[in-house]
């Protein structure tokens, strides 16, 4: 495994470098001519109802909210993109998946990393046709809250009208349209043991939206006792996945050595390599051409 202090090292090194404004600015004219030649892939793998313009801008917009994101090997970010497209999942705005940073040690690169969020879980699991409704809500300590299991399972939850305090438990709910349900209870000990377990838990969406990694992580529980078809039931192993262009499977981070790259902008770990030549002057048809 890559050693986080020589790895942070070497990055911090390239931070006056690497965060120029004109290189960041021709590193956003490259992407934006990768997503515009790929566009006819992303509009092949995309459902109906989205379209590839949209996704290429929303990407974009994901991409200027985490300026880290520049730092990434391109076929990886591309591969992201793809990703979503192929879920029919949109990045970052609505919380239907994250694109985060990492640092990939194996490779000596920062990659980009696919991880499903609370809505995009949701979204797939009602796919399925076979759900009325599902939903998670977070339960504080100042709220109203019994759950029982076994023969008779119970969940009554009533927010309190005031000041909730702290999260301590997070639940799901799914409504089959057969009349069944399945409910499914975590303390916020068993979310911290699964965000201790992601690679993305110390950075990304664990640190800006806990509470939607807590639901997203209890409706994942509860897919495996969903009437859900296998397809959908892969789908959702794209979560916390890289791949390294638009073209190969995607790959597990944790069969990767990686070190943490956090998303705030004063933090002291950069990329360590720079790309191996200044690719601003790219055109369209040349960026493509690197991914095939």
């Amino acid at each position: 495994m890559a050693t986080n202090s020589t790895a942070k090292n070497q990055l911090a090194n390239k931070k006056n470098k690497s965060n120029s404004p004109q290189q960041s600015g021709n590193q956003v004219n490259t992407i934006q001519a990768y997503l515009k030649k790929m566009g006819p892939e992303f509009e092949r793998a995309l459902p109906k109802h989205m379209d590839a313009d949209r996704l290429g801008r929303i990407a974009m917009t994901t991409i200027r909210q985490n300026p880290k994101l520049l730092e990434c090997s391109i076929p990886s970010l591309m591969g992201a993109v793809m990703q979503a497209a192929q879920l029919g999942l949109e990045p970052g705005l609505i919380g239907h998946c994250y694109l985060v940073p990492f640092y990939n040690g194996k490779m000596k690169e920062t990659d980009v990393q696919f991880i499903i969020g609370y809505k995009g879980m949701i979204d797939l699991a009602r796919r399925s046709g076979h759900i009325e409704s599902i939903y998670a809500h977070t339960v504080h300590e100042n709220d109203e809250f019994e759950y029982e299991l076994g023969l008779h399972p119970k969940l009554v939850h009533k927010p309190s009208t005031g000041e909730r305090g702290n999260m301590n438990f997070v639940y799901s709910v799914a409504h089959f349209k057969d009349g069944g349900y399945q409910f499914e209870v975590f303390s916020r000990n068993d979310v911290d043991k699964v965000k201790e377990r992601s690679k993305a838990g110390k950075f990304g969406p664990w640190q800006t939206d806990y509470e939607e990694m807590a639901k997203k992580t209890v409706i994942r529980r509860m897919f495996k006792y969903l009437p859900i078809s296998v397809e959908i039931q892969n789908q959702a192993t794209h979560d916390e996945t890289v791949r390294k262009d638009v073209t190969e499977d995607a790959e597990s981070v944790y069969e990767q050595e990686f070190i943490d790259i956090p998303s705030n902008e004063d933090d002291e770990s950069q990329k360590d390599e720079q790309s191996p030549e200044d690719r601003s002057d790219l055109s369209a048809e040349q960026a493509a051409m690197e991914l095939k």
